[in-house]
């Protein structure tokens, strides 16, 4: 692995850490509530993919359908 990949990677763990740290921080500390709020996003988003993908026709996005499972390289 180059240098650079290794830069990369390091700056975007250090991107999330400060995603978890900044939503942990808008909740005032409060881990059950930032569960809570992402949870209701995650809820609310769902909702809205599967409107999406019912007003979607295939030719629209040629086929491509979208999913609400995350495939496994992707997380």
């Amino acid at each position: 692995m180059s240098a650079a990949h290794q830069q990369i990677e390091i700056d975007e763990q250090a991107d999330v850490i400060d995603e978890v740290a900044a939503a942990v921080a808008w909740h005032d500390g409060g881990a059950q509530a930032t569960i809570r709020t992402l949870l209701a996003d995650c809820k609310h988003l769902r909702q809205q993919l599967a409107l999406a993908e019912i007003s979607m026709s295939l030719g629209f996005a040629r086929g491509w359908r979208p999913s609400t499972n995350r495939l496994e390289d992707e997380q």
